[in-house]
């Protein structure tokens, strides 16, 4: 079932979701070669705390860390570790946050240094096919609507979209209906209303789509080895359209 937030609830959203945008952006500040995932980590939890609230993926279904660090073939729920990141590396980082009731989500695919070509141009079109999707979210339109829209802009560069993992509905649980898939036909599923809050959140590979999971039961990679970007916002739709509650 999908649930539709009144607008105090809505309102109450806005917290958690400024909450995750500023702790991204400190995190997000930090990234230079020889800083660890695990420094990251704890910036992200020392940050959150600061704020009352707490985070969102620690200790969920057993992850063990508040922020997932994907880095370079790694697609998303990468493990925070002590390995120094190098020039060039391209990292993913995803957080949420939990406070007063409500939880917020996003994520951002950020450089290492100095990055190749290839990687800049895929985290410029991941990026790029967030806004597209937000611009989808709209009253009326079907929920296919954004899927296609990611889908039809991610191939039409050249690269592929994930399909083993999707976009979700978020509220008072981290995790709701309906789930938002990157890839599909256009005009089909459930028309999208005022009062649905959706984490829109492109995942797009350099190469082939197909990814597999590591032994850690977390970590999900390319098969091919290329590389991977993520971009996630939580968006709300409003009567006077999309509303991205996670920007700064």
């Amino acid at each position: 079932m999908i649930v539709l937030k009144s607008l105090k609830e809505i309102a109450r959203m806005r917290a958690p979701c400024s909450i995750v945008a500023e702790v991204l952006a400190l995190v997000v500040e930090a990234v230079e070669p020889g800083v660890t995932t695990l420094e990251l980590n704890a910036i992200a939890e020392r940050e959150v705390a600061k704020r009352k609230a707490k985070p969102a993926f620690r200790g969920y279904s057993g992850f063990p860390c508040s922020l997932c660090c994907s880095l370079n073939e790694q697609v998303v729920h990468g493990i925070p570790n002590s390995t120094p990141l190098k020039d060039g590396d391209i990292i993913s980082l995803d957080f949420g946050a939990y406070y007063d009731g409500f939880f917020g989500d996003a994520a951002v695919t950020v450089p290492v240094g100095s990055i190749s070509a290839t990687a800049s141009n895929l985290i410029k079109v991941t990026e790029r096919s967030l806004y597209i999707a937000i611009d989808k979210a709209i009253n009326g339109n079907r929920l296919s609507d954004i899927s296609n829209s990611v889908q039809f802009f991610v191939e039409s560069n050249g690269y592929s979209v994930v399909r083993d993992f999707v976009g979700h509905g978020i509220g008072r649980n981290l995790h709701e209906q309906p789930q938002i898939p990157n890839y599909g036909d256009a005009n089909k599923g459930p028309k999208l209303k005022q009062g649905m809050v959706l984490a829109l959140e492109p995942m797009v590979n350099e190469k082939s789509y197909e990814v597999k999971v590591l032994a850690d039961g977390w970590t999900a990679v390319t098969v091919d080895g290329g590389l991977s970007a993520h971009f996630e916002h939580t968006v709300a739709i409003t009567e006077n359209g999309p509303e991205i509650l996670t920007l700064i």
